[in-house]
């Protein structure tokens, strides 16, 4: 299973889907540890058995064991950060805002991996989990270390892309069904 098994999942009237897989994933001037841990750690984000399956494989061949870990330990300590925060954030009552969060986020601080691919994989998975908190923080932190627009942009970029893609596959899944 591959990238290539994937785009052609990818329906006829998605066709820019297709290409635009093909193109952030294919094309992408990030390095191959950033890309491969934002294409995992979106891909887990996205929830999409589908899009998991194809990619997961690819991205283990490109990642470090280290890597390999930290971008599932991304996707999984953003599912908890993003819902808690875009909640904090939405409620009228502010308040919510002073009170301690009181929830382990050690990975964030000792990920095991470079702190600004830990940061970009976080990135992306708050863009497919839409905190706007979230997002403000970890590019806050990337720009701060030096981040260029253009590489944040690249992470957000896959980001909607594979999410795209897994909801027109799992859409199609259920109505072929």
């Amino acid at each position: 299973m591959s990238l290539d098994s994937l785009k052609s999942a990818v329906p006829d009237y998605a066709k820019d889907l297709k290409l635009n897989l093909g193109s952030v994933i294919g094309n992408s001037d990030l390095p191959a540890q950033q890309l491969w841990g934002t294409v995992l750690a979106t891909a887990i984000a996205s929830r999409s058995p589908i899009v998991l399956r194809e990619l997961e494989p690819e991205a283990k061949a490109n990642l470090t064991p280290e890597a390999y870990t930290a971008a599932k330990a991304a996707a999984a300590i953003m599912a908890m950060n993003n819902v808690f925060y875009r909640t904090r954030h939405l409620l009228s009552d502010h308040e919510y805002g002073n009170l301690r969060a009181g929830l382990r986020m050690n990975v964030i601080g000792n990920p095991g991996v470079d702190k600004v691919d830990f940061e970009l994989w976080s990135f992306a998975v708050s863009a497919v989990n839409g905190c706007g908190m979230c997002l403000d923080s970890h590019e806050q932190v990337l720009r701060k270390a030096g981040i260029e627009r253009e590489v944040i942009q690249e992470a957000f970029k896959i980001a909607s892309v594979i999410q795209a893609v897994g909801v027109t596959l799992e859409t199609e899944a259920v109505l072929s069904a």
